[in-house]
């Protein structure tokens, strides 16, 4: 991939059209941002500019993933920074939680929203489908950046029809994979299987993990989420003990993408 963790974006980086309008491709590495990308290069061809908002705790499948997507789209992807998932932990004090989830606005929202300000006027495409009608979108860039005649919002995917079944086949018919998980490595909000794979398949991160909730005293799972313990080092005790998630693994096995919480 280009250089993992672009901080400085110039004029330079960003085209725009003949009316000075830059078209913006935020991509979060799932199914919908992925195919929303390759897709506006087919059939709506112009100047886009894709940005992508890094936490440093990406685990390497979905780093992979981007590599390929910028081989397929034939230009860099703008990593857009607002320190990391670890210096932003050392600032607040605290892990993010399913109470607190600071780590979306500060890392994902915030420099996104700075970006959009900063290169007005854009135009934002959003991969929210046909399908997803109750959903209204996101505000680029959260508190950001105001949405206005300076920002606006287009949604694809709605005014061409395109449903959920038209995104994995548009992914299927080009042989593109997406990663089991997209979010961040120690996402307070996946899966006990999750945290049962990222135990079995990157167990140093794993134990990366479990330090930064003795250092801090506190989970990064919710302690009413489930009857499993919340610390990641009596989960790792059971797991090690050979006890099995079976029924989290079962849920996990019949869907495809992502958590929506940290897609832009």
């Amino acid at each position: 991939m280009s250089n993992p963790m672009q901080n400085v974006v110039s004029v330079l980086d960003v085209a725009r059209d003949s009316d000075g309008v830059a078209h913006i491709v935020p991509v979060s590495g799932g199914k919908d941002s992925t195919c929303l990308a390759l897709a506006l290069k087919e059939r709506e061809p112009r100047p886009y500019t894709y940005i992508y908002t890094p936490t440093g705790d990406e685990l390497p499948e979905m780093v992979a993933h981007l590599s390929r997507l910028e081989r397929m789209l034939g230009q860099p992807i703008i990593k857009l920074e607002n320190g990391t998932l670890a210096t932003q932990i050392e600032a607040n004090k605290m892990l993010p939680n399913v109470f607190s989830r600071w780590c979306t606005r500060l890392l994902k929202l915030r420099p996104a929203g700075k970006f959009y300000s900063q290169f007005a006027p854009v135009v934002c495409y959003v991969g929210i489908r046909d399908d997803e009608d109750e959903r209204e979108g996101t505000r680029p860039g959260g508190d950001s950046a105001p949405v206005g005649t300076e920002v606006t919002q287009v949604f694809p995917f709605q005014h061409w029809g395109w449903g959920i079944n038209d995104v994995w086949s548009f992914l299927d018919e080009r042989g593109i994979t997406i990663p089991e998980r997209t979010d961040c490595a120690r996402c307070p909000y996946q899966r006990l299987g999750e945290w049962y794979n990222l135990w079995l398949q990157h167990p140093e991160i794993y134990a990366s993990a479990e330090g930064d909730e003795e250092k801090w005293g506190h989970t990064y799972r919710s302690p009413q989420r489930d009857t499993w313990p919340a610390d990641l080092r009596g989960l790792r005790e059971l797991f090690e003990a050979g006890t099995i998630p079976e029924r989290s693994l079962r849920m996990m096995e019949k869907r495809r993408g992502m958590c929506r919480a940290c897609s832009l």
